[in-house]
C-alpha cells in the first residue's frame, strides 16, 4: 500500500516553525517516513519536495540544518538548486555541503565548484573538502590553481588532489615543490604519497613506483627530507612485493 504523504502535513508545518530550543518530537514522523518509503519512489519524491521548500529565507537555521541532514539521505539532483545558494552563506554552508556530498550525478559537483570560485577562507576550505570527498575529477584544474594560494587554502587544495588521485591531480601535484619545508610542501608530499598508495592498491605498480622514485630522488641527500626519502623507499619496496595487495 502506498505511503500516505498527507499524514506529514502537520509534521512539516511544525518543522517550518522550528527553531533551536523548540520541541523536535513533532516532526519525528518525517524521520519515520524516510525509513518507511525506501521502496516508494513517489513518496520519497514528495518528501524531498517538501524538504526543499523549507530551504528558503523564511525558515530558521535550525530548520535548514534538519532539512540538510535528511537531504543527505534522500536528496537528488532536484535539491541542488535550493542547496547551492546556501554554500556561500556562512551560517548554512557547512550543512549544505553535508547534503550535497552524497547526492549522485554531476549537478552537486557543479554547485560545489561554482561555490569554490565564489568564496574564500574557511568556506573555500570546506568546498575543497567536499570536492575531495566526492573525488570530483572536474574540479582538478580549479583546485590545482589554489596550490599557489598559500596557507591553509593551499594545504586543503593539496589534500583534495591527494584524495581525487586522477592522472591530472597527480600531474598537478608533481609540478609543485615538495621540499620547500613549509606546511604546504608537507601537504603536497602527503598528497603525492596518498596518490602512490592509491595506485598501488589498484595494482598499478609501475605508476606507483614512478611516483615513489620521484620523491625518493628529490629527497636523497637532504637531511631535512629524510622522512620523505624513507617513506618513498618503503613505497618502492612495496611495489616490488608482488604479494602485496
Amino acid at each position: 500500500m502506498p505511503f500516505d504523504t498527507a499524514t506529514l502535513d502537520a509534521p512539516f508545518a511544525s518543522l517550518k516553525a522550528y527553531d533551536w530550543g523548540a520541541d523536535a518530537s513533532a516532526f519525528k514522523p518525517i524521520d519515520e517516513a524516510i525509513v518507511a518509503t525506501q521502496s516508494d519512489a513517489a513518496a520519497r519524491s514528495d518528501i524531498e519536495r517538501r524538504l526543499i521548500a523549507l530551504l528558503g529565507p523564511d525558515t530558521s537555521r535550525a530548520c535548514k540544518e534538519y532539512v540538510c541532514r535528511k537531504l543527505a539521505l534522500i536528496g537528488t539532483a532536484a535539491a541542488v538548486p535550493a542547496l547551492a545558494p546556501l554554500l556561500v552563506d556562512g551560517d548554512n554552508s557547512h550543512m549544505a555541503r553535508f547534503a550535497l556530498e552524497p547526492i549522485p550525478g554531476p549537478e552537486a559537483g557543479s554547485a560545489l565548484r561554482t561555490a569554490l570560485g565564489a568564496v574564500g577562507g574557511k568556506l573555500a576550505i570546506g568546498m575543497l573538502s567536499s570536492l575531495a570527498t566526492r573525488r570530483d575529477a572536474a574540479a582538478v584544474p580549479m583546485i590545482a590553481g589554489l596550490l599557489s594560494a598559500g596557507g591553509t587554502t593551499a594545504v586543503a587544495a593539496a589534500t583534495a588532489l591527494g584524495a581525487i588521485q586522477t592522472p591530472e591531480a597527480i600531474a598537478a601535484l608533481a609540478k609543485a615543490d615538495p621540499l620547500a619545508g613549509d606546511a604546504v610542501a608537507r601537504a603536497i608530499v602527503d598528497a603525492r604519497l596518498a596518490c602512490a598508495e592509491g595506485l598501488l592498491r589498484q595494482g598499478k605498480r609501475a605508476e606507483a613506483r614512478a611516483l615513489y622514485d620521484q620523491l625518493a630522488t628529490a629527497a636523497a641527500g637532504k637531511p631535512a627530507a629524510r622522512v620523505i626519502e624513507l617513506a618513498a623507499t618503503r613505497g618502492i619496496v612495496a611495489c616490488l612485493d608482488t604479494t602485496a595487495s
